[in-house]
């Protein structure tokens, strides 16, 4: 596939134009004092709902997400929708319950609340943790596959993408932080469903031929009947990826909970919301968004299954969809595309700054909040830690991941050592008052090495199984700890006793809607 002079200027305009509106949003405005931490990590507290909304969504859907997705929809199906449909009702549960907690009592980032909830060794493991899984699992995936992508359609070297995609997300949120990341999301994400639209609606074009995208769809489910079920059966090849049930009352829920959650460069933008209602007003705009996902990148992936049967590997579906598009068109898209690479790699960028200085730099370096010296010292900081953390996804990359055929399992499989132990140590915190810091290092020990022991000693159980009983086992550990070990005096200062969980009568019609909308969708696909 060649872009056409048309399609990379077309490119190169949405590049100019994302970085310049950056910038204008970034600036300091006459009279004003220069950037604090919370201007310059927390968007001065003030994103209004549809940033806060847009920006989850496109932290969330990078080059791994739309290829990833896309081919597993050619090999599995409108299964693999689970993912994001499932997220859907999560962020109802993350607005409803978990906020509340978390801006009542003023909370910068995931690190800082285990802090305050349990004690600060805690607070510097996980932050350890955070840093160590952003930089070399996260970031280091994103703009590797990112830069195959950009190899794959525009036939630029790999290696010059790769430092590329890095350098142009670093730089574009680098000068005003989350603010510059999170107003610009929703040009990115604007781009990211359109283009994931027109592809999705030129495919089934192609298919239906003279009748049209809705002749498309009639063929494209009539032929792949196979690949319209959202609850696998044992029998299905694909059992293991997506183990029946569990994709709704099993260890998914567990991945959820801990991704949208307690997930700083997603959380992040929630806690930068202006009050709690706009808050929850972006989680359910981010999950009705969650709702058209699968159109966007699952649909493609399906539909090349008839218009692109001998694929050599699944993830090439998506770039083999891009080819029916003509020119201008094409450059749209593959704008989109890279509009979804940036926007991720800058959240997470972001966030590994705001880890850095806020949970590690400024308590090991005992800097005192407050006073205008301090404050621009800090932002510096992050902005030095922004870079080295590029820096180092960028050479780090093609030597964790060159060999890697399927980097979103690496992914996966990485971070599912975790995840169930994350989920419990902060559902104990929120919720339970026993809980303390001999509970939560409990959970965190048993989560890697029951999941450890599980793969090598049960290698036949699926890997979402493995979460669920893992969460199972470390909660009941982490709760007898809890009990048996006494907590230190002081530890918590999280303040549950007066967080009202009462949400607007908007945000109740939405939820219902989202819910009876996922009813809908699984009734109809079971």
């Amino acid at each position: 596939m060649e872009l056409s002079t048309l399609d990379i200027v077309i490119v190169v305009l949405y590049g100019i134009a994302i970085f310049g509106l950056a910038q204008y949003v970034s600036r300091d405005k006459p009279g004003t004092a220069p950037k604090d931490t919370t201007d310059y990590f927390l968007a001065s507290k003030n994103l209004p709902w549809w940033a806060i909304g847009a920006s989850l969504i496109a932290a969330n859907i990078s080059a791994e997400q739309i290829v990833g997705m896309s081919g597993s929809g050619y090999a599995i199906g409108l299964a693999i929708a689970s993912y994001e449909w499932m997220a859907a009702a999560t962020l109802l549960i993350v607005g409803k319950y978990f906020l509340p907690i978390f801006l009542k009592n003023e909370i910068y980032t995931m690190p800082q609340f285990l802090e305050r909830r349990y004690g600060p060794s805690i607070r510097t493991l996980m932050a350890i943790f955070w840093l160590v899984l952003y930089i070399f699992v996260n970031l280091t995936s994103i703009i590797w596959l990112g830069s195959i992508a950009v190899n794959k359609v525009a036939g630029v070297d790999q290696n010059l993408a790769l430092i590329g995609l890095g350098t142009f997300a670093l730089l574009y949120q680098l000068r005003g932080g989350l603010k510059a990341v999170a107003l610009t999301d929703i040009v990115q994400v604007s781009l990211l469903v359109m283009g994931g639209l027109i592809i999705a609606g030129l495919t089934l074009g192609e298919i239906g031929g003279e009748g049209g995208i809705l002749a498309g769809w009639q063929r494209l489910t009539t032929e792949l009947p196979g690949h319209f079920h959202m609850i696998l059966k044992a029998d299905n090849p694909h059992y293991m990826d997506l183990p029946g049930l569990s994709v709704l009352i099993g260890g998914m829920w567990i991945a959820n909970l801990s991704y949208w959650g307690f997930n700083q460069y997603i959380i992040q933008r929630a806690l930068a919301a202006k009050s709690l209602d706009e808050a929850q007003k972006g989680v359910l705009f981010a999950a009705f968004l969650k709702l058209l996902m699968p159109v966007i990148i699952v649909l493609p992936g399906i539909a090349a299954v008839i218009l692109a049967p001998n694929l050599a590997k699944p993830d090439e579906a998506y770039p083999s969809m891009m080819r029916l598009l003509p020119t201008g068109l094409l450059g749209l898209v593959f704008a989109a595309l890279i509009a979804a690479i940036i926007a991720s790699t800058a959240s997470k960028i972001n966030s590994i700054a705001t880890i850095f200085t806020l949970d590690v730099f400024a308590k090991f370096r005992h800097v005192r909040e407050g006073g205008a010296g301090q404050e621009r010292k800090l932002v510096m900081v992050g902005r030095i830690a922004a870079t080295v953390s590029i820096l180092l996804a960028i050479l780090t990359a093609r030597p964790l991941l060159g060999q890697s055929e399927q980097a979103f399992q690496f992914i996966q499989e990485f971070t599912g050592f975790f995840t169930p132990g994350i989920t419990v140590i902060f559902l104990l915190g929120l919720f339970w008052k026993r809980a303390n810091e001999a509970g939560a290092i409990t959970a965190a020990i048993a989560s890697v090495a029951l999941s450890w022991a599980m793969k090598v000693w049960w290698a036949d159980l699926p890997f979402i199984d493995r979460m669920g009983i893992v969460f199972i086992i470390s909660l009941v550990l982490a709760a007898a700890a809890s009990l048996v070990i006494p907590s230190r005096a002081g530890s918590d200062t999280i303040d549950t006793g007066t967080v009202s969980y009462r949400t607007g009568t908007g945000f109740n019609a939405g939820a219902v809607g989202v819910v009876l909308a996922l009813v809908a969708l699984y009734a109809t696909w079971w």
